[in-house]
């Protein structure tokens, strides 16, 4: 394990048509909005859409789900595995090969009805989780 990051921001939601064509409407997820904290409390970067984790340093992956498991309490986002590519410079998340996201608070899709007359509404979900990141040793 080369660090454990702390994450604090949004889900991000939108009412939007089901895919499936059903005639019905759901809280589609959109991206994750959060800062990023180092062991001293101090923000070390950014987690986007992408999903992206981008360092200050400007050093960036890209995640790949892997695996999902429900988070324990259920107004909680899941807890996931993501394989992690490099994107970016050089730097403290250059040589990351894999993300994994546990104990999380909040950020599930909303409880509140998602109707045709919502369609375009969007939400925003506090949440925090940590983010444990790995590396290969070279």
């Amino acid at each position: 394990m080369k660090m454990v990051v702390p994450a604090k921001g949004v889900q991000y939601y939108e009412c939007r048509a089901r895919k499936d064509h059903t005639g019905t409407y759901e809280w589609a997820f959109v991206a994750p909005e959060a800062d990023l904290f180092g062991e001293r409390g101090n923000r070390i970067g950014r987690h986007y859409a992408g999903p992206h984790w981008e360092s200050n340093d400007g050093s960036k992956i890209v995640g790949t789900l892997k695996e999902r498991t429900d988070a324990p309490a259920a107004d909680a986002i899941p807890w996931l595995l993501l394989a992690a590519k490099s994107v970016g410079k050089e730097g403290a998340f250059s040589k990351v090969t894999s993300i994994q996201r546990v104990r999380t608070v909040g950020g599930a899709s909303p409880q509140s009805e998602c109707g045709q007359t919502a369609v375009g509404t969007s939400v925003r979900i506090n949440y925090t989780a940590d983010d444990y990141l790995y590396a290969k040793n070279n």
